[in-house]
């Protein structure tokens, strides 16, 4: 028999998201609909094994090899620039990474420290790096939005999707850093070591995902 593959997959919507297009592409694993507090499934007839794992671990449990692939944000991949190979970008969890402020704020002429909130820092100081800013990065867990409205920062860093939130709390974006979306990412060794096995399902992936674009348009 050959070796499962072990994929790490997103708690959450994204996640959910992500295993419908293994599904779809081949790789279903029916246990993982049942109500239970299981995190890992598996089907050894498919050659799969799933487990569920924190948004922003993926790329460790990938990079460390306890799974070969996984399904990481752009985000996560720019922020820790984990030693994996990305294989695919599977179009789901569309959103960007922006700068955004209160509505009387310009960066034009801004003559001193920039205070930046955010949850993501690397990708913060790579930004204004370019921009020549010299800027005072305050790393945030949550609600970055309130950083700005109480005087905590300037600006913010960080993903919006619809920018609903963004503007019912009365701020604006400034500028968009990147757009971002789930990729297919590899541990390195694997991908050596298992390069047909986990071809295939990039390559299966990848079909599914050209068929599902024919279909809508």
């Amino acid at each position: 028999m050959s070796k499962m593959i072990n994929v790490a997959l997103p708690k959450g919507r994204l996640g959910e998201k992500a295993y419908s297009v293994f599904e779809s592409a081949g790789y279903e694993c029916p246990a993982i609909y049942e109500e239970s507090r299981r995190l890992v499934f598996e089907n050894p007839e498919r050659g799969v094994r799933y487990f569920w794992v924190k948004p922003t671990d993926v790329a460790i449990y990938v990079e460390r090899g306890v799974a070969d692939v996984g399904v990481a944000g752009k985000d996560v991949l720019e922020e820790y620039s984990p030693e994996v190979y990305e294989l695919l970008d599977l179009g789901i969890g569309k959103c960007r990474m922006c700068v955004a402020s209160g509505r009387g704020f310009t960066l034009e002429n801004f003559d001193r420290t920039l205070r930046v909130a955010t949850k993501f820092p690397n990708i913060a100081h790579e930004h204004f790096d370019g921009r020549g800013c010299e800027i005072d990065v305050i790393t945030l867990g949550g609600s970055i939005e309130l950083a700005p409205l109480l005087g905590l920062s300037d600006v913010i860093v960080d993903i919006v999707e619809t920018g609903n939130t963004i503007r019912e709390n009365d701020l604006k974006i400034v500028e968009e850093i990147m757009s971002i979306s789930a990729r297919l990412i590899a541990n390195k060794v694997s991908f050596k070591f298992n390069r047909d096995a986990i071809g295939s399902m990039c390559a299966k992936i990848a079909g599914y995902l050209q068929s599902a674009e024919g279909e809508a348009v």
